[in-house]
């Protein structure tokens, strides 16, 4: 019983350590406001934010189309002819110049994954503690009752004269026969 109470007693101080770790990260969480994001920052998400959106996606069709059509279609003024040499040149630099900014924009947004992950596998070690806390408290109740009622057995068994608990056997004996 004293090694159970020992175990019960380290799951404890686990468990009160990992309550004032959460309670401090919450408490820096409400105590200050999330700090205003760097304007690279809130460019690059405004970008991927955009250019990820499908009405970017239609608009760009549209004018790529009109673009296209207007090369093919016109006699006299054609500013880029058939293998669209201005329009590839055109796409090129905007993929090249866009490519930065998504880029920037996912890793911050991975950095915030990252810090919310780690926050669940605190909560989940916390509620594991919670449980093994549990089964260890059960266990120590389970053991004390069954304790109890050895010694209750044993208080019962010292009031009972010795040849009533023989012939009771004895009785016992012969129903089952």
């Amino acid at each position: 019983m004293n090694v159970a109470a020992d175990l019960t007693h380290r799951l404890h101080e686990q468990e009160i350590k990992l309550l004032d770790q959460l309670r401090a990260a919450r408490r820096r969480r409400t105590e200050k406001p999330h700090p205003e994001l760097p304007i690279g920052d809130r460019i690059s998400d405004w970008v991927a934010a955009t250019m990820g959106s499908w009405r970017f996606i239609i608009i760009q069709s549209v004018l790529l189309l009109i673009w296209i059509i207007l090369n093919v279609t016109a006699y006299v003024q054609q500013w880029d002819p058939y293998p669209f040499i201005l329009l590839n040149l055109a796409l090129s630099f905007q993929a090249a110049y866009a490519a930065p900014f998504i880029m920037m924009s996912q890793n911050r947004q991975s950095a915030i994954d990252r810090q919310a992950a780690q926050h669940d596998y605190t909560i989940n070690a916390k509620a594991e503690l919670e449980i093994e806390l549990l089964h260890q408290k059960l266990d120590l109740l389970r053991e004390t009752e069954v304790a109890e009622l050895i010694h209750i057995i044993r208080r019962l068994e010292e009031h009972i004269p010795a040849g009533l608990v023989i012939a009771s056997a004895a009785l016992s004996d012969n129903e089952d026969k």
